[in-house]
């Protein structure tokens, strides 16, 4: 490809525009997709040199312009889940050789960053050694902030596999969003999103929604529908969903991260607006814990130290009259 044609698409993908027109193609991997079918990319400039990568247990639409995944698919059932709750994990990043050398992310972009590689399809969904191991190719990755990786994405990649278990499967997929003009690129190649996606849908309800949060530091997050997520992501997550479905939010659950007093610290998680306007069927997230503060002098206390320094006083007055009789 030219470094003209390179430039010009790169800065398409920056802008965001979304035009009218519809990418669409066959899936090589139905399996891990509702329906069957992959999702429609809506920008076409988003097309452009992009590929599907099957694999074991997921599959990825990859762009040699953002040198990232656009969106990864899993099917997540009950059993799935379980098999990869006793599934030790083991962190072996790799380089994708079925992509052209020019187009896949290295090892060395991501050296010294500051940005984690952020796994699209976790890890932790993961149900077999082979599954697990294909996860830690970089067409999965995308460049993400600690402090959100390890975080609240934690807690929603963990929110997900709880839906899972409940309902008894999941349409999962999960990519990043790249939105303004000026985007920061991993040693000049690979492309960091502004902020990442997960879309659901049960087919138990036939209700679907989409987790959005920045990729920065912090517990901010918000529910969009799936068509919203086409304006902001440039794709259809779900092309087999019908249009009610798609223009309807469910209530997702909160996300409840493990590591709350490491990497998330004593933060609250934060939800917008539009989360509380979602759907009142399916899970009922409860209302995040507090953090444990402290106020010298108030509350119960105050009262207790207030008692004792009566009844000592109380004491010695007593004392002092018995005393002053003998």
């Amino acid at each position: 490809m030219s470094q003209v044609r390179y430039w010009v698409l790169t800065a398409a993908l920056m802008v965001g525009i979304v035009p009218e027109a519809a990418c669409a193609a066959p899936s090589a991997c139905p399996e891990h997709h509702a329906g069957g079918t992959a999702p429609d990319i809506i920008r076409p400039q988003l097309a452009a040199e992009t590929r599907e990568l099957c694999f074991q247990e997921y599959s990825v639409l990859y762009s040699g312009i953002s040198r990232t995944p656009l969106a990864a698919a899993e099917h997540l059932t009950r059993e799935r889940v379980e098999d990869a709750r006793g599934l030790q994990r083991e962190n072996a990043f790799h380089e994708e050789e079925r992509l052209p050398p020019g187009q896949r992310a290295r090892l060395g972009d991501y050296a010294r960053s500051g940005f984690d590689r952020g796994h699209m399809a976790p890890s932790g969904d993961m149900a077999t050694p082979e599954g697990q191991a294909e996860s830690f190719s970089l067409a999965n990755m995308v460049p993400q902030e600690p402090g959100s990786n390890r975080c609240l994405w934690e807690g929603i990649e963990s929110a997900v596999r709880e839906l899972a278990i409940q309902e008894g499967d999941v349409w999962v997929l999960t990519g990043p969003i790249f939105q303004g003009e000026e985007l920061q690129r991993l040693n000049h190649r690979v492309l960091v999103p502004t902020s990442l996606y997960k879309a659901v849908y049960l087919p138990s309800r036939r209700e679907a929604a989409v987790y959005v949060a920045p990729n920065a530091p912090g517990m901010k997050w918000r529910t969009v529908s799936l068509t919203q997520l086409r304006d902001l992501a440039g794709l259809n997550a779900f092309p087999i969903l019908a249009s009610e479905v798609q223009g309807r939010a469910m209530r997702l659950p909160e996300p409840r991260p493990h590591n709350v007093r490491g990497s998330c610290g004593e933060t609250r998680t934060t939800v917008a607006t539009d989360q509380r306007r979602g759907s009142s069927r399916g899970p009922n997230p409860a209302p995040a814990t507090p953090p444990v503060t402290s106020r010298a002098g108030s509350g119960g206390s105050g009262n207790t130290v207030l008692v004792i320094a009566l009844a000592a006083a109380i004491a010695c007055y007593l004392l002092y009259r018995v005393l002053g009789r003998r």
